[in-house]
């Protein structure tokens, strides 16, 4: 038998229903703020992960799917979407001298080790403002954030982790002093921290290692190094949440692993998934549109993980969206097509309804017994009397006291719509 590639894996239909519901949540509350949607390509050009993410981080030396194409030309699977999404904006135009804010959804691959939450085909859901250069815009989108934790019914089991990493300049002098005094224990420090004092010395603040942490009780402090411009930011931001009723922590250790951001930096942890606690990460990069051949543009985003995001949603919310609200049972074959103009009836008056009209054929019992399978509320039974009164029996399936009733075709249509309406 065949089987899915390791870390791949496949979306089956009830956890399908939660998927939409997380995704269309996530879209309703971007498009809510104002912010368009783009579609970007899940290939691009390997340099542009190279320059835009860093050469020395994690995901460009060990992590991503690359290819060469028939021409020569190195390609990659896309492991985020930042840098796409500021090349395609700046190929097409759109940041010189503009304000933009969009979000893209999809899949990302990075070849991690697969466990549950963390996959190497992944989804994100991801938002980018670019030419707002002050906290006001960083607010925005961390408060939009909290308004999709409060639609998905998770804003109680998340929290607000923020940091500032100051100016490029500042991390280049904070990483110097990082380096300087990690150097020495080089060898106490675990095999990961050791690569990363050679490439990317600031990651070791996310280690995980409890005897590098002990080291770290030392170690030079990252805000003692922000420079005066960007604290003054930071504390803008801090005092817009605090106005917001946004409650959030500072984590002086939290740095991301991505070498495009600048200043401000957040994350949304949960306890409630184990080791894959991150559901929502990002921060300012006011560097990358410059870096990547564009005009100087102050930028900032997020990416939310799906999967992880849908995690927290099963945990905290155990009931999902029903495959069908109606079903409709025929009791000859001379009914079939009634049956399907009633269904699309239904449908044309409630757009949102989901009506299945039984296939297959059978008696009424192995109908109703399907129909009580599929989950929905209320079965539509409809033989050749029903037909020949111009009729429609109604059964409610979830409530036996409310049983079932024979009316007349638009009085039952009205009965339909309105009972899968209060459900909706």
């Amino acid at each position: 038998m065949v089987q899915a590639v390791r870390g791949m894996r496949d979306v089956l239909p009830q956890e399908g229903r939660r998927w939409r519901t997380v995704e269309d949540a996530l879209r309703v509350v971007l498009s809510g703020f104002g912010y368009e949607e783009v579609q970007l390509p899940v290939l691009e050009f390997t340099d542009l992960f190279a320059r835009g993410v860093g050469e020395a981080t994690d995901i460009v030396e060990k992590e991503m799917y690359s290819l060469q194409d028939r021409d020569g030309d190195s390609l990659t699977l896309r492991p985020e979407g930042t840098a796409g999404c500021v090349r395609a904006l700046n190929e097409n135009g759109l940041l010189y001298n503009q304000t933009q804010k969009v979000f893209y959804t999809g899949p990302m691959f990075r070849y991690e080790k697969p466990q549950k939450g963390r996959y190497r085909q992944f989804s994100q859901v991801g938002a980018e403002a670019f030419g707002f250069a002050g906290p006001d815009i960083d607010a925005e989108l961390i408060y939009l954030c909290a308004r999709a934790w409060q639609e998905l019914g998770i804003v109680d089991h998340v929290k607000l982790q923020l940091n500032t990493l100051g100016s490029g300049e500042a991390r280049v002098r904070y990483r110097d002093a990082l380096v300087a005094y990690l150097q020495p224990l080089h060898s106490e420090l675990d095999e990961d921290s050791q690569r990363r004092l050679e490439t990317n010395p600031m990651r070791i603040l996310d280690s995980k290692d409890q005897k590098t942490q002990s080291l770290l009780t030392q170690a030079p402090r990252l805000p003692d190094f922000v420079d005066d411009a960007s604290r003054a930011h930071f504390d803008g931001l801090c005092k817009l949440l605090g106005e917001l009723n946004v409650p959030f922590e500072i984590n002086p250790g939290l740095v991301r692993g991505l070498d495009y951001y600048t200043h401000t930096v957040f994350e949304w942890v949960t306890d409630m998934l184990g080791s894959q606690g991150t559901v929502c990460a990002g921060g300012r990069y006011d560097g990358l549109v410059e870096k990547l051949g564009g005009k100087s543009t102050p930028a900032v985003g997020f990416a939310v993980g799906l999967e992880r995001v849908m995690l927290l949603h099963e945990v905290v919310n155990q009931a999902t969206t029903q495959p069908v609200d109606v079903y409709v049972c025929w009791l000859s074959e001379s009914c079939f097509i009634q049956a399907m103009t009633v269904a699309e009836r239904c449908r044309d008056m409630l757009s949102q309804a989901k009506v299945r009209v039984h296939m297959g054929g059978g008696n009424l019992k192995k109908q109703m017994k399907k129909a009580d399978a599929s989950g929905a509320t209320l079965a539509v039974l409809i033989g050749e009397d029903e037909i020949a009164a111009g009729e429609l029996t109604i059964k409610h399936l979830r409530d036996q006291q409310i049983g079932q009733s024979r009316l007349p075709l638009e009085e039952a249509l009205r009965l339909v719509v309105q009972s899968s309406s209060d459900l909706l």
